[in-house]
């Protein structure tokens, strides 16, 4: 299905859309997650997303004592890198808690985190096992539109089984689990509000080998 698009809207292949109105015409736009319409198999952005789900930092300590509750944690701040920099601020997670350089990717663990991994085998915590999910910006890959001249988007709402790497990055996804628009127009395992319809069910969650989200769409 060929809708018109709305002029003002940025969105990616994979997002879910909506109908809207802009004067007295009806066009599409990015869905809030209370209509969806269907996936979106257009783009118009400024730039590239994707998603980095499950990715492990293993971060030395390079002092540690034990504290008043028998933990052993770092006396100074440490710092680890992330695979990709220009991280969206609001879809990162970490197992551990860090201060985080979106510009850089550069995380911080600060002096006295509990230590949670021993990487020498030697049978003591020496180290900090750090495990993120984050949407970054893709460096080197300049936007694109290609409602350009149509001034069109394509819109599938028909049932079938999609992949998408446009999901919320700080949820989980179980198999079987019933997924939602969100108000940025991607999927989500958590509903916003009662308003909100389920849409599809997720037959395949992202991994750290394959960074989309698989789903039968209703």
């Amino acid at each position: 299905m060929s809708l018109p698009v709305d002029p003002t809207a940025e969105f990616e292949p994979g997002m879910f859309a909506q109908l809207g109105l802009i004067g007295n015409d009806i066009v599409a736009s990015i869905s809030d997650g209370t209509a969806p319409l269907g996936i979106i198999d257009d783009v118009r952005t400024t730039a590239f997303t994707k998603a980095q789900v499950d990715e492990v930092i293993v971060i030395d300590a390079q002092s540690s004592e034990i504290d008043s509750n028998g933990n052993r944690v770092g006396s100074v701040d440490v710092t680890g890198v992330l695979e990709f920099p220009n991280v969206i601020e609001n879809s990162f997670t970490s197992t551990v808690s860090v201060v985080l350089n979106t510009v850089n990717g550069v995380i911080t663990v600060p002096s006295g985190t509990v230590l949670n991994h021993d990487s020498d085998g030697d049978g003591t915590f020496d180290s900090f096992r750090v495990i993120v999910n984050y949407i970054y910006r893709v460096a080197g890959k300049p936007g694109d539109d290609t409602t350009i001249g149509s001034g069109r988007v394509t819109i599938h709402y028909q049932r079938g089984i999609y992949a998408t790497d446009q999901f919320d990055t700080t949820q989980i996804y179980p198999v079987n689990c019933t997924l939602y628009i969100g108000l940025d127009g991607k999927l989500s395992s958590e509903q916003p509000t009662d308003n909100h319809p389920g849409v599809a069910l997720c037959t395949g969650p992202p991994s750290a080998s394959i960074g989309t989200l698989e789903f039968m769409l209703l």
